[in-house]
């Protein structure tokens, strides 16, 4: 077969089937955009690592980094309208080694969301319920410092499973599912906002430090008790400004992980592709605002947010303590129902592009036939879809931080996948000369900062702490490297039949 010729369905064989409004599509980015992270990180990452101004900066420019790598996707959806998005892209660009590199890493990228979705669940209901232990009966077990008991366990397993059915029996089902998920989740947080704007209890000058402190040297004075002031540890100068930003900018792919998995559902779009670019940027803007106001509400309502953090013995949840400082009992429950939509539409989404990322390299042998059958009552990937709900049952039994370290390459994983997305671009419009010097330019700026992105992750740069994999995450990265060769050597003989 021809690179650049993607294989038809034999005429009886079932495909999947064209359901998904745009609606549903931007439901779906949106939804694997934000999830627990987005909640969470302020009082993880971004307030003391990039503060209310270095995390907005940052935000920003990964939106507007991710909007340029749109313009790649958009143009290569309607040219290869196939599942399987990069992976397919790169097939027929770069050929089947690159395609098999692509979608390996786009595999943990996208699969190992859902299962870190769902540990959050329980710290949810934990968070939201004023005694902290709802969930927490049965037995316990510690994994890497986290107490992974059987009720939250059982309970995040249910709604795996809940929702990976949902996915089978029907795609148009699941989109009407998310999209209500996704408004929600949007909702709330505006709601909110508002609520912050409007509110004397929130205040600019809360927000300092601006651009974060070094926790690690302020935990360090705290715990030996020579803590004075928190602005002995601000970030400040222009080396410390820069770092401050590009710790948050480092971690954009991940951060807007999921405007990329339009077109692992392309074949399943009910409408014209030239609408896909639009969808993508609606997604990605929403992402920012949603990132950049979760953040900066949890800083203006908190007067004490950095010694809340310093002092915690684990992540604390800051947005939530600010929503209820805000607006009591009621804003405590919009951040439940925000961030309970944003983690099951989180699962939702990623359930749907890992399983048509695998149904499509099955289709072209990079995996057994058995991920590639198709459901012919409800035209979804079955098999692919019950592999993933089976990977994902694993998160509840290891806990959030053993998943932690590992889907830390999500990162790279995205970062792959534009970087091949934008050279696909540039080779597909030399070869159909039908592109413009515009498209021409984005493809060049994905490609700058695709490695760019991957560099900042992968290697220490002096001076700018807090902003590569810690040892963990490397560790994990060269699992999923060896695992992959091994994969590759087994596979090879197959796809290269294709």
């Amino acid at each position: 077969m021809a690179a650049n010729q993607i294989p038809e369905m034999k005429q009886n064989e079932p495909g999947l089937r064209k359901q998904l409004s745009p609606m549903h599509v931007w439901a779906i980015a949106f939804g694997c955009v934000i999830g627990w992270g987005s909640f969470i990180n302020p009082g993880k990452k971004f307030l003391p690592n990039s503060g209310v101004a270095g995390t907005a900066i940052a935000m920003f420019l990964g939106a507007v980094v991710m909007m340029i790598i749109a313009f790649s996707y958009a143009y290569m959806v309607p040219k290869y309208p196939k599942a399987g998005g990069e992976f397919t892209f790169t097939k027929m660009c770069f050929g089947k080694d690159c395609a098999f590199l692509c979608g390996w890493f786009l595999v943990a990228a996208y699969l190992t969301n859902v299962p870190m979705n769902s540990t959050a669940i329980g710290l949810i209901v934990d968070g939201l319920d004023g005694t902290k232990d709802i969930l927490k009966f049965g037995f316990h077990y510690q994994i890497a410092g986290f107490d992974v008991w059987m009720g939250e366990m059982f309970f995040a397993m249910a709604i795996l499973i809940l929702f990976g059915t949902l996915n089978i029996i029907g795609v148009k089902k699941a989109g009407i599912v998310q999209t209500v998920l996704a408004c929600l989740l949007a909702v709330s947080v505006l709601t909110l906002t508002i609520s912050a704007l409007v509110s004397d209890k929130a205040s600019i000058a809360n927000m300092a430090p601006w651009w974060g402190f070094n926790k690690s040297e302020a935990v360090a004075a705290y715990t030996n008790g020579t803590f004075q002031s928190i602005d002995e540890f601000s970030h400040g100068g222009t080396m410390g400004i820069a770092s401050a930003i590009l710790a948050t900018f480092a971690i954009a792919p991940w951060a807007y992980v999921g405007f990329d998995t339009i077109p692992q559902a392309a074949e399943e779009f009910k409408f014209s592709y030239k609408k896909v670019s639009l969808i993508m940027f609606v997604a990605i803007l929403f992402g920012c605002f949603v990132y950049t106001a979760n953040n900066t509400i949890a800083a203006a309502a908190l007067s004490n947010w950095p010694e809340l953090i310093i002092e915690a013995k684990s992540t604390p949840w800051l947005l939530l303590a600010a929503a209820e400082m805000l607006l009591g009992t009621p804003g405590k429950i919009l951040v439940g129902v925000a961030v309970s939509c944003a983690v099951l539409s989180g699962i939702m989404g990623f359930y749907l592009a890992s399983s048509r990322l695998m149904y499509s390299m099955s289709r072209e042998g990079y995996l057994p036939k058995w991920f590639g059958k198709i459901e012919p009552k409800y035209g979804t990937p079955k098999n692919a879809m019950l592999f993933c709900i089976v990977i994902s049952l694993s998160g509840p039994i290891l806990g959030r931080e053993a998943l932690g370290w590992f889907v830390d390459m999500a990162a790279i994983g995205a970062s792959i996948g534009y970087f091949f997305t934008a050279a696909a671009t540039l080779v597909t419009l030399k070869r159909y000369g039908d592109g413009s010097a515009f498209l021409k330019v984005m493809g060049i700026i994905g490609v700058i900062f695709s490695v760019t992105f991957m560099i900042l992750q992968l290697i220490p740069i002096p001076g700018l702490s807090g902003v590569h994999f810690g040892k963990e995450s490397y560790i994990m990265l060269i699992v999923w490297t060896v695992l992959g060769a091994a994969f590759y050597i087994r596979q090879r003989s197959q796809f290269e039949k294709q």
